[in-house]
């Protein structure tokens, strides 16, 4: 059964160019580890609710974008697996984040439907 990790984080605007080579570089780890896709959306039409939403869950700045994001695995198993390595990596540690890692916002996913 395919697994997903599922990311919202807050991106200043003016780093969408490095953003973009960001995911690029995290996109060929990812694969080589296991994943199977990774999409990366750039917030276009995201309005702050009342009670919740995208912008309020990642406190979203005026000068920010809300991106979202999943990463497609085969299954649990080569999801735990290929994390383990990603994050072993020390390609990973040297790329440079260019957004506020503390609030962004994952987890794991089990799919029920893919239709």
């Amino acid at each position: 059964m395919k697994y997903i990790d599922g990311f919202v984080a807050a991106v200043p605007t003016k780093n969408k160019a490095a953003y973009t080579r960001h995911i690029k570089q995290a996109a060929e780890l990812l694969k080589k580890y296991g994943a199977t896709k990774l999409v990366e959306c750039w917030g276009d039409d995201i309005k702050e609710g009342k009670t919740t939403s995208f912008p309020k869950a990642v406190m979203c700045r005026d000068n920010e974008t809300v991106v979202f994001s999943w990463i497609e695995w085969p299954s649990k198993k080569v999801r735990d697996e290929g994390m383990a390595g990603v994050l072993a990596d020390p390609r990973m540690h040297a790329m440079h984040m260019p957004f506020d890692e503390s609030r962004l916002i994952y987890g794991g996913f089990e799919v029920l439907i893919n239709a």
